[in-house]
This record gives C-alpha cells, structure tokens and sequence, in this order.
C-alpha cells in the first residue's frame, strides 16, 4: 500500500508559491530584455551594414528564378530531360575536380607534417620553454587566422596562375589549424610514460616518440582526415581566384551565365564531397575503434 502524501497547511504553502511566482516573473524579465537586447543589436548591425529589408524582399524572386534556370537546359527542357547534354563537359570536368582533389590532398599533407613537427613545441606539457610555446601558438594563429582565399591572391601575384597557389594557400591553413588541434590533444597525455622514459636515458625527442606519439597517433590521423574534407571544399573555391582546381570552370560558368553547367559542376563536387565525407568518416570510426580497443 503507498504511502499517503502529506500536505502543507496552507499558510506554508502561500510563501512558497509567492517566492515560485517571483521567480518566474524574474526570469521571464530576464528573457524578455535579453530579447530586447538582441533585437537591438540586430537592427544596429543592420544600420551599420546598410541592410535594407525591402531591397531584400524586392529582389527576392529574382535568386529564385536564378536557381530555377540552373536546372533548364539553352532550349528550355529539364536537365534531367537530356542528362548527356547536361554533362556535355563531364570529361574536361572531372580532369578539374582531380586537380582539386590533389590540390586539397597535397595541402593537408604539408599542413598535417608541419603541424605535427610544431605542436610538441607548442604544448605545455612537452615544449621546452615558455618563449617556444609562445612563439609557436603566435606562429599557428596567424596562419588559422587569415582566410585561404587571402593566401590564395597572394600566391597567385607571386607564383602566376595554377594548382601551386592553391597548395600553399591550403597548407598554411591546415598547418594553423591542425597545429592547435594537435597541441590540445598532446596536453591531454598520460605523462607518466613520458617521464619514465625520459628517467631511463631517453632524450626529449625519444621520449616524445616512444611514449606520447603512441597515444595521440589516431586522434592526429583523425584530425587530418576531417580536416581532409575540409580542404576539398575549400581547394573547389580556390579557383575562384585562378588558384587552380573545378572552381575556375565554376566561376566561368557564372560570369558568362551558363546556367545549366552552373548546376552540372555543383552536383558534381556536392556528390564528390559526399562520398569523401563516408570514406573518411568510417575510416575515422576504425581508428577510434582501433584506439579503445589498445
């Protein structure tokens, strides 16, 4: 049989709900100015970038109708009426994605090695002193900091046209991003390996490789392969600024109004960076699989 639930008398209960009520009104107070205050802000960032609503609304039906012609061919049809005369570049085109994709290869392989040279230097757990790590962190956000496309303009003034500005504009960026995600992980280590061996006669470089590389392998080649995917999106935009890669046709394409090879090349790179995005994401799950296991 349960047990009979007791009821305050009513003169201790008025408190309670008194306090239960002031409570709410605080916080609904509370919300209702965090609301005002967002709104403000909202309109105030408006204002400053001359936002105009009605322009907005006005043109609106304007990009609906550009994206309704990316699906119809120069006669009218459907894409999918004649997908032959869609993908009348297919050949030309994938010659660019695989240029992209080795663009986007090559520059998370530099990125991933310089990142992974530099982030024991930039942890404070195995860097050799504080001016190393200072220097080191400075050095990674500098290069996560400015844009790839800004790397990109640069490299395409020094080196022409072409793959190679592209690369490096990558690179850069990989080996700032990489580098912090590295460090993080390397100053979550059991250092107690570390310290025996370093006990035992190993140099710091031996220790590093022996006893703390071990423990942060697949997290590293974790990292490195969504930051992979990453770059792939990333080394399509590249050619918007002649950095080599599909994005030169794709910004052709726009500039002279091909609609229909607008869409082709963007179902083209959305279905190539779907099926990297399942490759890597198992072989992700492999490596965290593989790691608890050991």
């Amino acid at each position: 049989m349960s047990a009979a639930l007791t009821r305050l008398p009513a003169h201790q209960i008025a408190p309670l709900l008194d306090g239960y009520g002031r409570e709410i009104a605080r916080r609904r107070r509370a919300s209702a100015m965090g609301l005002v205050v967002f709104a403000l802000c909202v309109l105030a960032a408006g204002w400053v970038a001359e936002v105009e609503p009605r322009k907005f609304v006005e043109n609106l039906p304007k990009f609906t109708s550009y994206i309704g012609r990316l699906f119809v061919l120069d006669d009218g049809r459907l894409v999918l009426a004649d997908p032959l005369e869609w993908y009348w570049g297919l050949g030309k085109w994938l010659a660019k994605l695989g240029d992209t994709l080795l663009i986007a290869y090559l520059g998370t392989l530099i990125g991933g090695i310089g990142a992974f040279l530099s982030c024991f230097g930039a942890s404070a757990n195995l860097a050799t002193g504080p001016l190393m790590r200072f220097l080191t962190r400075r050095a990674l956000e500098f290069c996560r900091t400015v844009p790839e496309l800004v790397f990109a303009l640069l490299f395409v003034v020094a080196f022409g046209l072409g793959p190679v500005p592209g690369v490096l504009a990558i690179a850069i960026h990989t080996y700032g991003a990489l580098g912090k995600l590295f460090f993080e992980v390397v100053e979550n280590i059991d250092m107690k390996p570390v310290e025996g061996a370093i006990a035992s006669g190993a140099s710091r470089w031996q220790a590093i490789r022996y006893a703390a590389v071990p423990q942060v392998l697949s997290n590293f080649a974790s990292y490195a392969l969504l930051r992979f995917e990453i770059n792939v999106r990333g080394a399509a935009v590249m050619g918007f600024v002649g950095a080599g890669g599909i994005g030169q046709d794709l910004i052709e394409a726009v500039r002279k109004f091909y609609y229909s090879d607008v869409s082709a090349i963007l179902c083209l790179v959305i279905a190539t960076v779907m099926l990297i995005d399942l490759g890597t994401e198992r072989l992700r799950h492999r490596l965290i699989a593989a790691e608890r296991k050991a």
